[in-house]
């Protein structure tokens, strides 16, 4: 066989992105007797700043899949407040102390998460995860999605699949070959991710900076501080083209502490850049073929959503395709519109606070250096009761029309 010569392969269904959203989908029509395919480009999960908060609405989805026990192996910190410092006073803002069943949130590794994932889904003989093979395209058919066209180790690749589900991520390649149009809601912000080491002394928890023009979130990582420094869209460039240390004197400004480890970022190659976008199909799919998570539906990093909403739309779909997937004959394109309807309305109130937050703070605290920021006197005395600050714990963790595993392990024997 030539190098240049094209693999086929059948499947019932093929998973586009091994991310939360993609992997967890498979491990559960996996774990319901389904064919299933996932395709991942890289060769293993190991990429810094992706989404690590495993907020409580996933801490459920794990305990009814019986991984619990694994999931609190891995290494993690549990936020249970979130404060803030804002125009240099103390405020508190988010708390999960008192709610049922999870008073916290887990801030775990994500390559640590997935391995865990795929170490369970792997106990399926139908599972079928594929590294180094990048979707290149789709394959078309009498108007319907009838696979993929596939860049794998081995050379070209086409996996025919009843059903196509793109993963892909907010970039997504197969949502570009699809046609669909996002809805751009824009961002004001973009986020510089770096770590810095802690020390004796340092705050417990995860805390919020504002001040001097400036944004900042610190997220305990046990061993150092996950860093999430915001700058005005647009202006990463411009920032990168100076000196480090003008980068290094804003951290310090909002978080003096930090004044004797500044040196942690010595370079600017220590520096991710996230380009914060946040958008929405108005359609999540095609006659064989449905779009979940950030392919559907980019957020912005507020509230640390982002996998968590991609893990409810992994469970949503999976609850309702597992038993027409175990079946023969083609996925009814009104059911994946059923499977939209469901998630879209929790994924449009969320997107709906980001953006308020967005436009109200945000882009008024990164358009003001010269200005203090304060927390409004009546809003400082309703954030002193726990109850208020639940609110968006309730919001943000708990999220809105919870999904639950409905679908349980598949007996070969029941056909």
């Amino acid at each position: 066989m030539s190098e240049r010569e094209t693999t086929t392969l059948q499947t019932r269904c093929c998973i586009v992105g091994g991310g939360p959203a993609g992997i967890m989908l498979a491990l559960l029509l996996a774990r319901a007797g389904v064919a299933v395919t996932v395709l991942e480009k890289h060769g293993d999960f190991l990429r810094d700043f992706r989404g690590d908060t495993v907020h409580p609405s996933t801490l459920a989805i794990i305990d009814e899949l019986g991984l619990r026990q694994p999931f609190d192996k891995l290494p993690q910190h549990r936020v249970t407040q979130l404060s803030g410092i804002v125009g240099g006073r103390v405020q508190q803002l988010i708390d999960f102390r008192g709610l049922q069943p999870y008073a916290y949130l887990a801030l775990v590794p994500q390559w640590d998460f997935l391995d865990m994932l795929v170490a369970e889904a792997r106990r399926y003989p139908t599972f079928d995860l594929r590294m180094w093979h990048k979707a290149t395209g789709l394959i078309e058919e009498n108007g319907r999605v009838a696979g993929v066209q596939v860049d794998s180790p081995d050379g070209p690749l086409q996996i025919r699949a009843d059903l196509v589900v793109a993963c892909d991520g907010r970039h997504s390649t197969l949502r570009d070959a699809s046609g669909l149009q996002a809805m751009e809601f824009g961002a004001p912000m973009d986020v510089l991710w770096f770590r810095m080491p802690q020390a004796e002394g340092d705050p417990a928890d995860a805390l919020g900076i504002i001040d001097h023009g400036h944004m900042m979130v610190l997220l305990n990582r046990t061993t150092y501080w996950q860093v999430a420094f915001l700058v005005p869209k647009g202006q990463d460039a411009t920032l990168r083209a100076q000196p480090v240390d003008v980068l290094q004197d804003a951290v310090v400004q909002l978080a003096p502490f930090f004044a004797e480890r500044k040196s942690a970022i010595d370079s600017w190659d220590r520096v991710s850049t996230l380009a914060v976008q946040v958008d929405r199909l108005p359609r999540w799919h095609r006659p064989g073929m449905l779009l979940i998570g950030d392919a559907a539906h980019a957020m912005s990093p507020i509230g640390g959503v982002g996998i968590n909403l991609a893990i409810q739309d992994a469970v949503a779909a999976a609850n309702a395709l597992a038993a027409p997937l175990r079946a023969d004959g083609a996925i009814a394109e009104t059911l994946l519109a059923r499977i939209q309807r469901r998630r879209e309305w929790p994924v449009r109130v969320v997107q709906h606070v980001q953006l308020f937050a967005q436009d109200r703070m945000i882009k008024r605290v990164l358009s003001t250096a010269g200005e203090r920021p304060h927390v409004p006197a009546f809003l400082r005395w309703l954030l002193r009761f726990r109850v208020v600050r639940q609110i968006p714990a309730r919001l943000f963790g708990y999220g809105i029309r919870q999904e639950h595993v409905r679908v349980g392990p598949h007996d070969p024997a029941a056909g």
